[in-house]
């Protein structure tokens, strides 16, 4: 017999759960039976009743993946002895997100959390995403979702596992709806951006109506302690007691930076907090070169991009994002289309074509520029392709964003008699299984979309390609992480190709020259736009430099500024790497 404590809105019971079903028989019997909620109140009493402690995860049974030793030694602390409340900071790298989706996934099967909120930068709204549907078979709305935007801010109380953007999040309306729900678990994904209590942010978070919350990020203190402080409140409200009283306690009188008492600072973190590092857990990552590929569009093809550039920087001030004619985002596809091949462009320049809404003039170039598009039938990077393919002589993943390009390459390499896989979003998972066994076991590259290998062990190949390349650095950063993570043995080789004068050209010279991207660890990326004043999307920046610009020489000069914002904001996430290396040290790892 156990007994377990259940609610129903105004009452409490105690209910028993006997091994004897006589009584229910006889009930049955005699028609006697329970009101619908009691039925299901007893039932969720004798599930609990069954669920064994913390000490054996029911989550490992059915995600598809195998979490590393540390990130379950994780996940059952922060079920254990954190009891869902814990700022997790692992090194940059080391599977945050896997950790706190471990705990989610956990919660949900035992039947502790129903309704869940995850806040993250817009940035890497579609990379959670992602990696909860492979990885743990969750399936997240977004704010993004034409479903959700349909019902306005009533979908926040209408959808039990929401992901979105903190932007979006604490803004009006959403904002409204959002603190008149409950949520069983809110998870903040680069939670130093709550740093500043008297931030709209800080405010958001610490007023949602929780009961469990995980904060993640790789740097809980940039500038002061007084931003670890201001953390900890919204996890545990006066665990460190009030502002005054850390300072007199925990910092040092005349710098804000150096903590002192750290042996019972120490202390009261570890209930609350888990910070991993590379050197504890052990993991080490081969080294990474990135190569630039410079190469010159034909005349034709240079041609063609400057009139498609040219006629959308005229429109894109004249229109809106969402009117059924020529708007914003059919320009921006365009653009980017065009920075792929002459091929990609085709579709979209044809269904602008055909569109009633757009007026006379804009079709009249819309057929000019499809006409142009129609008559280029060779692309100048395929050429630079496989020079580098035939140079390699390794297995190679080659990554465009577009199927008209895809099925150009696969042409392409055919004929030059390189043996290919073609890896696509339209495909079946028997395809795309067989399609990966196939590259692996024969085949020398691997063509794919952006939706090539998502939660597959891609690490037997060490090389791969970006044809085109996103404006986002996350979409980037994801490509890279498809071999170079844990598990590869080999020195990995990126090759980007480089069009002279477009706009992913100066993406490369912004994240290569300036930052060094491809050398930076994985999730490093968007720690340094993090400290950009900027909160737009790093892709809207670099369409609104581009598009602004009126020449070649106004477009460099944007993007040098911008370059050099991007170098201080590196400057200021290595300064605060330093800064928590300083303050926590080897302290927080997980031990019980």
């Amino acid at each position: 017999m156990s007994v377990a404590g259940v609610t129903e809105p105004g009452r409490h019971y105690d209910l028993v759960v006997a091994d004897d079903g006589g009584k229910v028989l006889d009930g049955l019997a005699r028609r006697a039976f329970q009101e619908p909620w009691l039925f299901l109140l007893r039932q969720r009493a004798a599930q609990l009743s069954l669920v064994q402690g913390f000490d054996q995860l029911l989550s490992l049974e059915v995600i598809p993946v195998v979490p590393f030793p540390y990130q379950l030694e994780t996940g059952q602390k922060l079920l254990r002895r954190f009891r869902g409340r814990a700022l997790l900071a692992d090194e940059v790298g080391l599977g945050k997100t896997i950790e706190a989706a471990l705990v989610l996934k956990e919660y949900l099967l035992r039947g502790l959390v129903r309704k869940a909120l995850i806040l993250t930068p817009p940035a890497l709204v579609s990379q959670w995403r992602e990696e909860l549907a492979t990885k743990f078979r969750l399936e997240f709305v977004t704010h993004e979702d034409a479903e959700f935007r349909a019902l306005g801010p009533g979908a926040w109380g209408r959808f039990d596992l929401v992901l979105a953007s903190l932007n979006t999040a604490r803004s009006g309306d959403h904002a409204r709806a959002i603190l008149g729900q409950h949520y069983d678990l809110v998870i903040v994904d680069e939670a130093h951006h709550l740093k500043n209590r008297a931030s709209v942010s800080w405010e958001f978070v610490n007023q949602l109506d929780k009961k469990f919350i995980l904060l993640l990020t790789a740097t809980p203190v940039q500038n002061s302690l007084d931003e670890l402080f201001n953390l900890i409140t919204i996890l545990k409200p006066g665990l460190l007691r009030t502002m005054r009283t850390f300072k007199k306690e925990f910092v040092t009188r005349g710098d804000p930076r150096l903590p002192r008492n750290r042996a019972r600072l120490q202390e009261l973190l570890a209930d609350v907090m888990v910070r991993n590092t590379r050197s504890q857990v052990g993991v080490k990552l081969p080294r990474r070169r990135a190569t630039t590929v410079h190469l010159a569009l034909s005349p034709e093809e240079r041609e063609l991009y400057e009139a498609v550039t040219g006629f959308v920087r005229t429109e894109h001030p004249r229109v809106g994002r969402s009117q059924r004619g020529v708007n914003r985002f059919t320009l921006e596809t365009i653009q980017t289309e065009i920075g792929s091949s002459s091929f990609a462009v085709v579709p979209t320049l044809n269904t602008m074509a055909e569109n009633p809404h757009n007026s006379p003039a804009q079709r009249e170039e819309i057929r000019r520029l499809l006409a142009m598009a129609r008559g280029i039938k060779e692309n100048s990077k395929a050429g630079a392709l496989l020079k580098v393919l035939k140079a390699t002589r390794e297995k190679a993943i080659v990554f465009t964003k577009y199927l008209e390009t895809l099925h150009h390459l696969a042409r392409v390499l055919a004929e030059a008699g390189l043996s290919t896989a073609v890896y696509h979003g339209g495909l079946s998972t028997e395809q795309k299984d067989a399609c990966i066994a196939e590259f692996e076991a024969q085949r020398q590259v691997l063509l794919c979309t952006e939706a090539a290998g998502e939660g597959r062990n891609l690490q037997f190949c060490n090389t791969m390609v970006n044809y085109d390349l996103p404006w986002n650095p996350m979409r980037i950063e994801q490509r890279v992480g498809r071999i170079h993570r844990i598990g590869q043995e080999r020195e990995v080789s990126i090759f980007n190709l480089s069009a002279e004068g477009t706009v992913e050209d100066y993406i490369l010279r912004l994240l290569d020259a300036k930052i060094n991207m491809f050398e930076l660890v994985i999730g490093e990326m968007d720690m340094i736009l993090g400290n950009l004043a900027d909160e737009r999307d790093f892709a809207d920046i670099v369409a609104d430099l581009w598009l602004r610009a009126a020449d070649q020489a106004e477009a460099e000069h944007a993007f040098e500024q911008f370059g050099e914002e991007l170098v201080q904001a590196k400057r200021e996430y290595l300064k605060a790497q330093e800064y928590d290396n300083l303050v926590f040290g080897q302290d927080y790892q997980v031990t019980d």
